[in-house]
């Protein structure tokens, strides 16, 4: 396993400040957002690209995920809203290929109050569907992490949406911070472990209305029994902080996801 950090946690910070903090702390990968504007947008050009990457190669540190924030529409509507979405997904695709970046991080849309659930699930499976040919064709999965956005609260329908989407190419991102309000998050390792693609680190401390993202190893995240469930389906792939500096150190959450690793 790698210990990894994305910048999502660092605000505005310029990418090659970035690289160096995180290499200066101890961080092997570090994962990346795609955002609509900034440094890394669908619309940087490729020699751009390029400088991001030697930036990075630079400070010893490998790009091992994007995250798509950059995304206009929803892809559990239909149409244009779809429509917008799906592409917009391919279009940061694209943008991993170009940096030869092979897996990213997609969450699922708002819920609306106007697209009734089983209606939402069978728009978001199909835009997948279609996204998932866009990853074939660029070499790039996308992952789906579970966020608190009132769709699939659960790894029984999490597994079975996906299994729904059956497309090797979309998977899942799990989170522990995010699923422990509701469930074990060894749990979801489990029952979702045949489609895990990625992990993000946070812990969780607290009920679903009074909770909170702690640094890691002082909340209740059982990571020994995460780590055993990873470990049974065989991945040993990137451990990326989503802990923010406000929370902890980049040095004291390095030093922590060591010891996770080490469980």
């Amino acid at each position: 396993m790698q210990i990894g950090v994305t910048n999502m946690i660092m605000g505005d910070v310029p990418l090659a400040s970035f690289f160096d903090q995180a290499a200066e702390a101890g961080y092997e990968v570090v994962e990346l957002a795609i955002c609509r504007e900034g440094e890394l947008t669908p619309n940087t050009p490729t020699t751009d690209l390029k400088r991001i990457c030697s930036q990075a190669h630079d400070a010893g540190l490998e790009i091992v995920s994007l995250v798509h924030l950059h995304t206009n529409g929803n892809i559990q509507q239909s149409g244009a809203a779809q429509r917008i979405a799906v592409n917009d997904t391919i279009a940061g695709l694209r943008i991993a290929d170009a940096m030869d970046v092979r897996c990213t991080l997609r969450t699922l849309d708002p819920q609306s109050p106007d697209v009734f659930y089983d209606e939402a699930y069978r728009n978001a499976v199909e835009a997948l569907q279609q996204i998932g040919h866009g990853g074939d064709k660029l070499n790039v999965d996308v992952a789906i992490e579970f966020v608190w956005n009132g769709f699939l609260f659960s790894p029984m329908e999490m597994r079975r949406f996906l299994d729904d989407v059956g497309h090797h190419r979309i998977g899942f991102y799990y989170d522990p911070g995010n699923v422990a309000v509701f469930q074990s998050p060894h749990h979801w390792v489990r029952i979702v472990g045949p489609h895990l693609k990625m992990v993000h680190l946070k812990d969780w401390q607290g009920g679903p209305l009074d909770g909170s993202w702690p640094p890691l190893l002082e909340g209740q995240v059982d990571f020994a029994a995460q780590n055993r469930e990873l470990r049974a389906i065989g991945y040993d792939g990137p451990m990326i902080s989503e802990v923010s500096t406000e929370v902890a150190s980049l040095h004291h959450t390095a030093e922590a996801i060591r010891k996770i690793i080490a469980m």
